[in-house]
């Protein structure tokens, strides 16, 4: 059952740990910038928060595949948990409660580093011990516990928790969720990396990691994979604000916020299994690059046209969870432009990730003032538009070596 759904039976409790540690990760992903300019922080110093968090969130999601390709996915992941909890432990306990920006900044980018690390190094290692044929279905699965915890789970943990609790009080509660999924994904979760895909920890290996910039197809792969995360990591930054003035109240942003990664994480799936099929190459192009710019001005111009209207709100946003989906199989896509140095190849991929926690807000925070909502939400759709424009670009040494592409072996067609 498992391989006919394209799920690796032998990373199951990988998968289920995921989930559960981006549950902790995620609880206050859709809430945090509101709830701290509520109290009193100004608009920049809270994207200023989110975009250092988003820097060290970069670093570490970079430095993922390097950890994993030296000490091997298990104890990158564990590094991430020890970092989560350190930065969690100073930012909540010592810094959140007076508002004290001097402490929150230094621990809130310590906590950055934890689910970068786990979370990423986990995502190798699915690229590690999956089948070429179905990676992009096996890469889908990873996409969909990930959003799922953080982004589905998480954000509706909070809306029924925070009238009970309190905001402080969910982020402590967090802590619980990240503890439990790490112990299944590194502990319950058997499988073992070839002990060749392991080298010795040294200093070329980390040259290796920036040294691979140099490949072009790796350089316009690294500018895809931040793009791909923008709108996701910007929306909750000023969406909160700019809905409220059309009535929208924080609750029901949270809801429609749960709801459209929900839609996002059965998208995931789906075009896991469409690309494999129809194309990797193809699906985030049109799906991830042209389609999202497309919703993104529909959530601009949609409360302008029907005002307070929760259904339909709700129902453009769930189409970003559609189209952020298409970018799915750019995760198996990224090993294979460098198959001789997959893991430095994947600590570009994901440090593209980090990238777009950090320009996502930073972005929001220099235009928000001036352009408003829609100068945001504009400046994303054109970069979408560039992603769809480099996406076919992104060709591996064989399509590139090759006089005829149409030669490509057949369990490799998905990349087309």
């Amino acid at each position: 059952m498992f391989n006919k759904i394209g799920l690796p039976k032998n990373l199951l409790w990988g998968y289920i740990g995921l989930t559960i540690f981006m549950i902790g990760d995620g609880v206050e992903q859709a809430w945090i910038s509101p709830y701290l300019v509520s109290r009193g922080m100004s608009i920049e110093d809270a994207s200023l928060l989110l975009t250092i968090y988003g820097v060290t969130v970069a670093i570490s999601a970079w430095l993922s595949g390097i950890f994993v390709q030296t000490l091997g996915p298990r104890k990158a992941m564990a590094f991430g948990l020890i970092a989560f909890l350190i930065g969690s432990l100073g930012f909540i306990g010592l810094g959140i409660y007076k508002l004290n920006l001097s402490i929150m900044l230094p621990f809130y980018a310590i906590r950055g580093f934890g689910y970068p690390l786990f979370a990423y190094s986990f995502l190798i290692w699915i690229n590690y011990s999956s089948p070429l044929k179905t990676r992009g279905a096996a890469v889908g699965w990873f996409w969909f516990m990930f959003s799922l915890g953080l982004s589905v789970l998480g954000p509706f943990y909070s809306s029924i928790a925070i009238p009970v609790m309190g905001h402080i009080n969910v982020l402590w509660s967090g802590l619980i969720f990240v503890i439990v999924g790490s112990l299944l994904a590194i502990f319950a979760n058997k499988d073992k990396v070839p002990n060749s895909e392991i080298h010795k920890l040294q200093l070329s290996e980390f040259l290796k990691g920036l040294t691979i910039l140099k490949r072009k197809q790796i350089s316009l792969g690294l500018i895809v994979k931040t793009i791909n995360g923008l709108a996701q990591y910007g929306l909750a930054v000023f969406m909160p604000i700019y809905l409220a003035q059309f009535g929208y109240s924080t609750t029901e942003w949270l809801h429609m916020w749960s709801i459209v990664f929900t839609v996002a994480i059965f998208a995931n799936l789906f075009f896991g299994f469409v690309g494999d099929k129809f194309g990797w190459r193809n699906t985030i192009q049109w799906v991830g690059g042209v389609g999202y710019a497309i919703v993104l001005v529909l959530v601009y111009f949609t409360p302008h046209i029907v005002g307070h209207n929760y259904l339909v709100m709700t129902i453009v946003l769930s189409l970003c969870g559609v189209t952020m989906a298409g970018y799915v199989p750019l995760s198996a896509l990224f090993p294979l432009l460098a198959p001789d140095n997959k893991g430095a190849a994947m600590s570009i991929l994901n440090l593209g990730a980090g990238l777009s926690t950090f320009l996502a807000p930073a972005i929001a925070g220099l235009f928000f003032k001036s352009l408003g909502a829609g100068g945001v939400l504009f400046i994303y759709a054109g970069c979408y538009i560039l992603s769809a424009i480099l996406t076919p670009f992104l060709k591996t040494p064989d399509e590139l070596s090759s006089k005829n592409n149409d030669m490509i072996q057949p369990e490799k067609t998905a990349i087309k």
